[in-house]
């Protein structure tokens, strides 16, 4: 049943009319998916249960006046500025994503034609489409008809024709012909935002890097409590120290168990990844999909904008017997310079035969129904070209078998057709003869073939789902050069959700693939233990690319695609996932390597505040002199080794790779400051010598350590490794004032000396124990 508007279709609504629908809510309004607030990004980086605990100490370090070991607040203030500077940024960026890519509507109001912002489109309205145009709200066909790709909704790349009564989905485009259409659905009624909305849900990011140091951090947090008064009440009350030098002594064994400068490592880290992946076009939405697309070992791909371009190319032409291939590309020229078509198709024709001239009589555009398009040209007759069966009933056995020939190989063949005749109606004309077969397919991207080499060689494995005919993507995929391509399935023969989960793990190409078909894939994938990144541009792909481990969208495609993807892919290149997936292995390898040196400050400040509890001395150690040591040994050398090249592939499990190597420098410490209590009688050292022999100590293990990360020496990590060297060295020479340590003097070294010897044997031979007993761990 046709629906009856309004009003007059060459009127349009009134003014009247506009206003009050838009009184009622009947507008079509903004319909993204919001991304955060300013506020909410400031508040979430900085009112963390982290940020307030060092709050917490360095108010009770200036409450005892002592401004210079609230220094360890740098790093936190630098910590929230990076992640918030980073958060502000890609919402800039993202918001500059246009909510549908035609930013304006032509409707007709008050009799006249406008052009208006989405937006502001009311129920109703009456809009005037045109080829290449996009239907920004579900309307209806009022008069004439179109043909709708509507890729980006169902899948389904080819065109489909609309006749008046007809519904349009939003997000889809006009690809031939004019009608005017009335909107039936606004604002969050449209069928794009119906499907949409289902992925609203919230998805907790996976990460292994954040679950390792939130792991480390809840630990911590249980212990810093109940460790923090067991030691000031033993430092106080116990050892006879002041209020003053309880609290710092505290306060320094709370803050070194903490490991904040990880924290900001993983940030900056980061944060450098996203700056660095935007130069190639890559917007990063959200920080810890840089490292699940390093750890991907499944990638489901759409076949176009990933494969393909998206559009056609005439691969060659085979002339009918008594024409030449010259004949045969003129009758082409004739025929595209006359047409209206706009389609993948009749572009592609005229890119293969450039001289268009022709003046036609009549000219009948292609139509999915008829499934052919031609013209009339005064003194030369009629041109048709069409699907041959469409166009001819029987061809000559010579086409008929090159016709066979180019559909198994996944192209579409044309077949082009001459008459002395002319068109009866929309008839096509008698007495019509063959001029030969035209031979297109989907133009594939010139990096498409090294981008799926890439994958191969780093072992991901690729799975193209697609809601095209089966046959077809796989001989693309063939052509692209995908291993395995020929294992194929038609997803509309899976009848249900355990045929589609058993076939996931089978096949290669996927077609007729539904929306709901490709969320099971990605489930089906995920639930056999391998971490999926998902491709898409489509409202089609959204559920699918929400569920993926990581998801990356087009830029091109449909707006909600964007929203709910963790990667915009902003020149819609996939060629440069290559380099997306190199800066991931890049950051998370280093980021490993290097979160080690910063574990071992954590875990042998957690073990030495455990045991000061029952030694009757004063903890050696303030908050400064952990400053320096951190500074020196951690923070600079790793935040220089994160960023160095590496594109290793990732392996192991992050949380025991980093204890692996962090144990032995961490037990090597607990000797140092044990040693040092140890001796302190003997040598009759006052608590600022103890102090200073302890940093000594520990400093030396965390050089030892350091060259032991950078082995095998490059020249970066050799210079990496002086530069550390010299900030130690010189910060305990020229400002130890500072850092409240005592002079170099020989009564102090002669007990340093013996004690570093003993610190490198102990640290040599703990990193050969806990190497074999953790052995098989990964």
């Amino acid at each position: 049943m046709i629906m009856q508007p309004p009003y007059d279709v060459t009127e349009g609504l009134s003014s009247s009319q506009v206003e009050e629908r838009v009184r009622k809510g009947l507008i079509n309004g903004e319909q993204e998916i919001k991304t955060k607030s300013f506020k909410e990004i400031f508040l979430a980086n900085i009112l963390t249960p982290f940020n307030l605990l060092n709050v917490c100490l360095a108010v009770l370090i200036l409450l005892v006046r002592s401004p210079k070991n609230a220094l360890f607040m740098g790093v936190i203030f630098s910590n929230a500025l990076i992640g918030t500077v980073q958060e502000i940024r890609a919402k800039k960026l993202i918001d500059k994503l246009s909510l549908i890519a035609a930013p304006k509507a032509t409707v007709i109001r008050d009799g006249a034609v406008k052009e208006i912002p989405v937006a502001e489109l009311v129920k109703d309205d009456l809009t005037k489409l045109r080829p290449g145009g996009q239907i920004c709200a579900d309307s209806v066909v009022l008069c004439s008809e179109c043909e709708v790709n509507e890729s980006l909704i169902t899948g389904e790349s080819d065109p489909v024709l609309k006749r008046t009564g007809d519904r349009l989905m939003s997000g889809s485009f006009v690809v031939s012909g004019d009608c005017l259409a009335m909107i039936e659905h606004v604002g969050a009624d449209n069928y794009a935002a119906q499907i949409t909305k289902q992925a609203k849900y919230f998805k907790r990011p996976s990460s292994e890097i954040m679950d390792g140091i939130n792991r480390f951090i809840r630990i911590i947090a249980r212990l810093i409590v109940p460790i923090g008064i067991a030691l000031f009440l033993r430092q106080y009350c116990g050892t006879g120290n002041s209020l003053r030098d309880s609290v710092v002594s505290t306060v320094a064994a709370l803050v070194g168990m903490i490991p904040e400068g990880l924290v900001l490592l993983t940030s900056v880290v980061l944060a450098v990844s996203v700056i660095r992946l935007a130069r190639k076009n890559a917007l990063v939405q959200e920080l810890y999909s840089i490292e699940m697309l390093a750890r991907v070992d499944v990638l489901c791909l759409d076949k176009t904008g990933t494969i393909t371009e998206g559009s056609m190319q005439a691969d060659r032409i085979v002339p009918a017997a008594g024409y030449t291939a010259e004949q045969m590309k003129k009758k082409i020229g004739l025929l595209m310079g006359a047409l209206p078509d706009e389609n993948p198709t009749a572009m592609a024709l005229r890119e293969f035969c450039p001289e268009l001239t022709s003046e036609a009589d009549i000219k009948i555009p292609f139509s999915s129904a008829r499934k052919w398009s031609g013209v009339h040209i005064p003194g030369c007759g009629s041109l048709v070209v069409g699907a041959s069966e469409f166009v001819l009933r029987e061809l000559p056995e010579a086409l008929q078998e090159e016709s066979r020939k180019a559909s198994a190989a996944g192209q579409r063949v044309l077949l082009l057709a001459e008459s002395r005749e002319a068109f009866a109606g929309q008839q096509l004309p008698p007495d019509l003869v063959p001029v030969g077969l035209i031979l297109l397919s989907d133009r594939l991207r010139p990096s498409a073939r090294k981008t799926l080499d890439y994958f191969a060689r780093q072992g991901v494995t690729i799975k193209v789902i697609s809601g095209d005919n089966p046959l077809t993507v796989s001989q693309i995929a063939k052509r692209a050069g995908l291993a395995d391509a020929e294992n194929y399935v038609d997803a509309s023969t899976l009848a249900d959700e355990a045929a589609v989960k058993a076939a996931a793990l089978r096949y290669t190409v996927f077609g007729r693939v539904t929306p709901e078909q490709k969320l099971w894939l990605v489930q089906a994938i995920k639930s056999e233990g391998h971490t999926v990144a998902m491709t898409g541009d489509g409202v089609n792909d959204v559920m699918a690319l929400k569920e993926s481990d990581c998801s990356i969208a087009m830029a091109s495609g449909s707006d909600a695609a964007r929203n709910v993807s963790q990667i915009v892919l902003l020149d819609s290149d996939f060629a440069s996932m290559p380099s997306i997936v190199a800066e991931g292995r890049r950051s998370i390898n280093n980021l490993q390597r290097s979160a080690s040196l910063f574990l071992v400050k954590t875990i042998f400040s957690t073990i030495i505040g455990v045991l000061f509890i029952f030694l009757s001395q004063k903890y050696p150690l303030e908050p400064i002199q952990f400053t320096l040591i951190s500074s020196a040994t951690i923070g600079m050398p790793s935040f220089f080794l994160a960023l160095e090249p590496n594109a290793e592939r990732i392996s192991g499990h992050f949380f025991i790779n980093v204890i692996k190597k962090a144990l032995p420098g961490a037990l090597t410490n607990v000797v140092n400051v044990l040693m040092v209590v140890g001796i302190a009688d003997h040598y009759s050292f006052t608590s600022a010598e103890i102090s200073t022999l302890a940093v000594l100590l520990i400093g030396f293990t965390g050089m030892l350590y350091l060259f032991k990360i950078c082995v095998p020496f490059s020249w970066s990590r050799m210079a990496i490794f002086i530069l550390s060297c010299a900030a130690f060295t010189i910060s305990v020479l020229f400002f130890r004032n500072w850092f409240s340590l005592v002079p170099l003097t020989w009564h102090l070294m002669r007990a340093a000396i013996p004690l570093a010897a003993i610190s490198a044997g102990v640290l040599a031979g703990l990193m050969l124990f806990v190497e074999k007993a953790m052995k098989g761990l990964r």
